[in-house]
């Protein structure tokens, strides 16, 4: 009779955790306009790349599609779900641009993130727990050479810390550097970023299995301004599509929110 009622218990935890999983609604995400979505993903790398890229978008109820088979390496998408902060919520917009080691290591894993977070099974800390476990355990493994993600976006929405959720103005280079901290590289950030630093999972993931590190640069603010200048129909039609996507581009630029 006791193990009896031990099964019990734990079946009923089991059932109410993946029913409050299921429940929240919170998981479901809006689908953008394909074109919309296709053009701001693409403007995360350089022009040049763009026209040979592979496209991966977002299907709420799925997970990522490949939209466009490309030729270059490349591969973009628009992040929606960051999934190291433990939440859901649907504000949050990053277009990314991988090369090819990036293609084959780390954007899988969002891949998976999406499936996950779309088939509405997983809690926020679930899915990060699943995620942290798959790294630790070796399924998910970190960049084998030097190579980067672009973030040439002219604006990205994410949450920063005593801010809440924003929009920032920072078109920024990153490189793969797992296993690396600002320590090692003599990193900080300064306003506008163009000192390099590390983007860092220290806070869910330790030193030896922090294969999402990155050595970021942040664009000069001359190149800043063409890119701003040449994507500001983009930036408008973001900002009909979503209201909060409306940037005020002229005092984020000047502030260098990160």
């Amino acid at each position: 009779m006791k193990y009896f009622s031990q099964f019990i218990i734990t079946f009923l935890i089991v059932c109410t955790s993946t029913g409050l999983a299921q429940s929240s609604q919170d998981w479901k995400l809006e689908k953008m306009p394909p074109d919309l979505e296709t053009e701001y993903a693409l403007s995360s790398l350089p022009p040049h790349l763009r026209a040979e890229a592979t496209v991966y978008l977002l299907d709420p109820t799925k997970g990522y599609y490949m939209a466009r088979k490309g030729t270059n390496g490349f591969s973009v998408y628009v992040n929606r779900t960051e999934w190291e902060r433990g939440e859901f919520v649907q504000d949050t917009y990053a277009a990314l641009g991988f090369d090819a080691e990036g293609a084959k290591t780390l954007l899988p894993i969002f891949m998976e993130v999406a499936a996950m977070r779309a088939s509405g099974k997983y809690t926020p800390s679930q899915l990060k727990d699943s995620i942290i476990q798959r790294v630790k355990d070796g399924r998910y493994k970190a960049p084998a050479r030097t190579g980067i993600c672009y973030m040439l976006s002219p604006v990205h929405r994410t949450r920063i810390d005593n801010q809440g959720i924003v929009n920032m103005v920072m078109p920024h280079y990153m490189f793969y550097a797992p296993y690396v901290d600002d320590s090692d590289v003599g990193g900080k950030w300064v306003p506008g970023g163009h000192e390099p630093f590390v983007a860092s999972t220290g806070d869910v993931l330790d030193k030896t299995h922090s294969i999402f590190n990155y050595i970021i640069i942040a664009a000069g603010e001359t190149e800043k301004e063409k890119i701003v200048e040449e994507e500001k129909e983009l930036i408008k039609r973001l900002g009909e599509y979503k209201s909060f996507l409306k940037s005020d581009i002229k005092n984020n630029m000047e502030q260098g929110h990160h």
